[in-house]
C-alpha cells in the first residue's frame, strides 16, 4: 500500500462515518441523537457541514500526528506504519502532503 492509498482509505472512512451519522435509517447513537433533534432541512445541512469539518480536522490531525508533523495527546514524534510486507506507509513525513491534498485542500 502506498502513502496515497493509506490516506485514501482514511478519507473513505471519514466519509463513511459522516454518511452513517447523517443517515436517516442508521442505528448509530450519533444518528439517533441527530434524528431526535427534529432539525429542519436547512439545519440538517448545516449540521452535516459542521460534522464533516470536525471529522476532516480529526482525521487530518491523526494522520499528521502519525507522520510526526503534529502532536498526539501532547506528545510529538514520528510513528512508523508498515504494511504487511514491511514497507513504510506512514512516518517520516511521507503522508503529510497527501493528507492535506485529500482532506484539507477543498476546505
Amino acid at each position: 500500500m502506498t502513502p496515497a492509498e493509506f490516506v485514501t482509505h482514511w478519507r473513505m472512512e471519514k466519509d463513511d462515518l459522516l454518511a452513517l451519522f447523517m443517515g436517516t435509517g442508521s442505528k448509530t447513537l450519533v444518528s439517533q441523537k441527530i434524528s431526535s433533534m427534529g432539525l429542519t432541512e436547512q439545519q440538517t445541512i448545516a449540521l452535516r457541514d459542521v460534522l464533516n469539518l470536525a471529522l476532516t480536522d480529526t482525521f487530518y490531525t491523526l494522520l499528521r500526528g502519525l507522520d510526526g508533523a503534529s502532536s498526539i495527546g501532547g506528545v510529538q514524534h514520528g510513528y512508523r506504519v508498515l504494511d504487511e510486507d514491511g514497507d513504510l506507509i506512514c512516518g517520516d513525513g511521507c503522508v503529510i502532503a497527501e493528507a492535506y491534498a485529500q482532506l484539507q485542500a477543498d476546505n
